[in-house]
């Protein structure tokens, strides 16, 4: 399966799950400690939102503060979907992944970057799933793409405190939950 494919389904895992959150759901907690359900969507559509202009060629200092603060709105849920639509058009135009693009720390590859929104979107799918009750699973085919994107990049991740330290599964665990560890998460966590 290409990157581009992958990338469409971790976007719609994660938008489906948004879908699935109910009004009452917006502030309750998630795997991430200093987001609530609403920071962590407003969190990876910000990203989806970045994407579009990081593709088309832009630097930071260009987009500049304007996908800063709360980027959903009225209604998060048709937000995220939206920008999920244009950000797989974004990865999916004519050329897309043979660019570089402009971001913080540097010049990227854009298979690169668009693998890092990837792996994004599938951790996070699965800390909305479990802070708001919906099915924990997650594609199978896009945990084990990630996987093996992730193996030299878990380090350099954890030393740039972009994950928390690792979790430890138990030796017979699954490739969801082993891949949930690697990323700091707890895979029997609960929002309690």
């Amino acid at each position: 399966m290409d990157l581009v494919e992958l990338y469409r389904r971790a976007l719609a895992g994660f938008t489906d799950r948004v879908r699935q959150v109910r009004p009452d759901q917006w502030t309750v907690p998630t795997p991430c400690a200093d987001w609530d359900v609403r920071a962590l969507v407003n969190h990876v559509v910000g990203e989806q939102r970045w994407t579009v202009p990081l593709l088309a060629g832009a630097t930071i200092e260009e987009v500049g503060d304007r996908f800063d603060g709360d980027v959903l709105g009225a209604d998060p849920a048709a937000t995220a979907a939206a920008s999920a639509t244009e950000s797989a058009e974004a990865v999916s135009a004519p050329g897309a992944l043979d660019r570089t693009v402009h971001l913080s720390f540097g010049q990227t590859p854009a298979t690169e970057y668009v693998s890092q929104l990837l792996a994004d979107h599938l951790i996070h799918a699965w800390d909305l799933a479990v802070a708001i009750g919906a099915d924990p699973r997650l594609d199978p085919n896009l945990v084990r793409a990630c996987a093996e994107w992730f193996t030299e990049r878990e380090e350099p991740y954890r030393k740039y405190g972009v994950i928390g330290p690792r979790v430890d599964v138990p030796a017979g665990a699954g490739e969801q939950d082993r891949l949930l560890g690697a990323f700091g998460r707890d895979p029997d966590w609960s929002p309690g």
